[in-house]
């Protein structure tokens, strides 16, 4: 086979694949998670879930947190601060209440202590969840609902909310603080805000 017929025999890498940003999930597509959740009693992936939404963590700094991350005491906390394994910067984030009572819920049924991590992973040779365990979590809960999980990843847990308060303030250094970012230029590419707030006003203008 010579060169030419090579490189025409040799298929994209992504090919058949969905590339770029992952799609945020919007506020029904939470509500039918977390409902799908709840009634299932599925209490750790209902914490993993919330608590992925509201830190809007990298997923490698999300599955390594540790109750004492989150907690004061026996309980849950309202705010914390982890220092992020990317950047070496710490961030801090919220912790609403609906995700104290998830997370406050898990940590009992699973008797975890202080420094037990929050998501302990259910194979032995991992001392907690996976990046890649995350993921097909992440992919399953899409499915429930119906969209295609190709369109989303783990990133689409960390985007979801920085997203929603941008559209809802438009503070685009307050979404730079909370996803951690220390350059304004980062938030704006990953958050895409360019491209849909052009399309935004080119909808508003009638020629």
């Amino acid at each position: 086979m010579d060169a030419v017929s090579a490189v025409k025999s040799r298929e994209p890498w992504n090919k058949g694949k969905l590339v770029g940003q992952k799609l945020p999930l919007k506020p029904k597509e939470i509500w039918a998670i977390r409902i799908r959740l709840q009634m299932a009693h599925r209490a750790r992936e209902l914490a993993l879930f919330n608590l992925g939404l509201d830190s809007k963590l990298r997923a490698c700094d999300l599955i390594a947190l540790r109750v004492r991350d989150v907690c004061h005491g026996d309980r849950v906390a309202n705010r914390a601060i982890v220092l992020q394994r990317k950047t070496h910067r710490p961030v801090q984030f919220e912790i609403t209440a609906t995700t104290q009572d998830a997370v406050q819920t898990w940590i009992r049924e699973a008797g975890l202590k202080s420094d037990s991590y929050l998501f302990p992973s259910r194979i032995h040779r991992s001392p907690h969840l996976g990046t890649r365990q995350y993921a097909r979590m992440l992919h399953g809960w899409i499915r429930e609902i119906g969209p295609d999980p190709t369109a989303y990843g783990t990133h689409s847990m960390r985007r979801t909310k920085a997203s929603l308060i941008y559209k809802r303030t438009r503070n685009l250094r307050a979404v730079q603080i909370l996803l951690g970012h220390s350059k304004l230029e980062s938030t704006v590419r990953y958050l895409g805000i360019e491209v849909d707030d052009a399309l935004e006003i080119a909808e508003q203008i009638e020629i």
